[in-house]
């Protein structure tokens, strides 16, 4: 009863629909958006310019008895009018009273009271194989109930970085997103999200967002109208058997520091790159991409322990996470006049100030040739890339690495941290015994 249909009347929209009443060009693959395109403008069946067009749907559940409805952000987004119809054919006109697209949540108010509500579970308590119940509106059909189990837990996804995606094989398709999906005890334990699909219907993977998660944001929405997430201020990459291997862990784990932002709470919570994060507030961190949504649910203000592998040891930080912001970009140019590196196998040119600056490095060489079947080659090193520390100590010049590569072991893997595409990683690469 407290699962409800979420129709929406989206804002005008100033795409040509070319004389196909309904037709949103945006939503349409390349392919069919370019066939339509050709067809002769009619706009007489549509609305005028600048009137409400085209009827959505999608799911949601009522959490207060005062009327209190989640939902997915999508789901209502560019929404001029949205309404909730209930189980007993009831309709409210509903006030949005805030949306996170980042974690693709949002609160809708009705102006009711009594009304039926949902239980709520414990997502982190979901293990895989756990049989589950998804409950909405698929292509309109009201109150439609599908079911599965859960195939995967915290399960990252590339554009949603702070959500720790529930994947299961139930059945979801369009009109199911924002509905709960329930627990056998009748508890519900997510918010139904995406789907992974080529068809645009349902192919046997569906995500949704923890009801933990989905619940933070909504009381952060109902306090005050929007989200925050916590900030660490780090560059991280995953660990490989490879880079284990040099940075002296017995098995691939963690998130490897490549950047830390300098006056950030990583900064100044001794944070350093190079680290690997091990467990963060408690929480293991297996993968790089696990670090993201443990990181974003921590509230600004808190101050969390930090387990991290430096130099070989096992190390306790203690940091206090701030609101999270949008990183920077950085520009990159090359300088000529290189330098050859036999035993690495690149040619590699000084920087300037101006340029480090540019590239938003301290430090660094650049690399304007890698040798074909080298040690630079074998560790992915590119030309391109600006070389800032070899083996944990940082390159200043030329000259520099020369004297690291010079110094550096025989045939072990060592970690080389480089900045590429503005981006900084860490590579293992192996250098051959010298010669001469």
């Amino acid at each position: 009863d407290a699962v409800v249909k979420i129709s929406i009347l989206a804002k005008a929209s100033s795409t040509p629909t070319n004389g196909v009443p309904g037709l949103d060009m945006e939503q349409l693959p390349e392919q069919f958006r370019r066939f339509f395109e050709q067809l002769p403008q009619n706009p007489a069946p549509g609305p005028a310019p600048g009137q409400p067009r085209g009827a959505g749907f999608g799911s949601g559940f009522i959490i207060s008895e005062d009327g209190y409805v989640i939902t997915n952000a999508h789901v209502v987004d560019n929404a001029a009018e949205i309404r909730v119809g209930l189980h007993d054919r009831r309709e409210y006109e509903a006030e949005l009273i805030g949306s996170d697209p980042a974690s693709d949540i949002a609160l809708l108010k009705l102006e009711a009271d009594g009304l039926p509500v949902v239980t709520m579970g414990d997502s982190d308590s979901l293990r895989v194989g756990e049989w589950v119940l998804a409950i909405g509106s698929p292509f309109g059909f009201e109150h439609t109930a599908t079911q599965g189990i859960v195939s995967a837990l915290a399960r990252s996804l590339p554009d949603d970085t702070y959500v720790p995606f529930i994947q299961t094989d139930v059945a979801v398709n369009p009109g199911n997103s924002g509905g709960p999906l329930f627990n056998t005890d009748g508890e519900v334990v997510g918010v139904n999200s995406q789907i992974y699909s080529r068809s645009g219907g349902y192919q046997g993977l569906s995500f949704s967002i923890p009801i933990n998660v989905a619940i933070s944001i909504a009381d952060q929405l109902k306090e005050n109208g929007f989200a925050t997430r916590g900030w660490l201020g780090v560059g991280i990459q995953n660990v490989d058997q490879a880079l284990a291997e040099s940075f002296g862990l017995s098995k691939p784990s963690g998130a490897l520091v490549t950047q830390v932002t300098a006056n950030s709470p990583a900064d100044n919570g001794g944070l350093v790159i190079g680290d690997i994060i091990l467990k963060f507030n408690g929480k293991s961190v297996n993968y790089s991409s696990a670090l993201p949504p443990i990181v974003g649910a921590v509230r600004p203000g808190k101050t969390v322990e930090v387990e991290v592998l430096r130099n070989n040891k096992s190390t306790l930080l203690n940091v206090t996470i701030e609101p999270l912001d949008e990183g920077q970009k950085v520009s990159m140019r090359e300088k000529p006049d290189p330098v050859d590196e036999s035993r690495l196998g690149i040619k590699a040119v000084d920087l300037d100030q101006e340029q480090r600056e540019s590239m938003n490095v301290d430090t660094g060489v650049a690399v304007s040739t890698v040798m074909p079947n080298s040690a630079a080659a074998d560790a992915g090193i590119r030309q391109g890339d600006v070389i800032v520390s070899l083996n944990r100590e940082k390159v200043d010049s030329v000259d520099e690495l020369e004297r690291l590569v010079r110094d550096a072991p025989d045939n072990q893997a060592i970690p080389v941290l480089v900045q590429r595409n503005n981006a900084p990683m860490f590579l293992a690469l192996m250098l051959p015994k010298a010669t001469g």
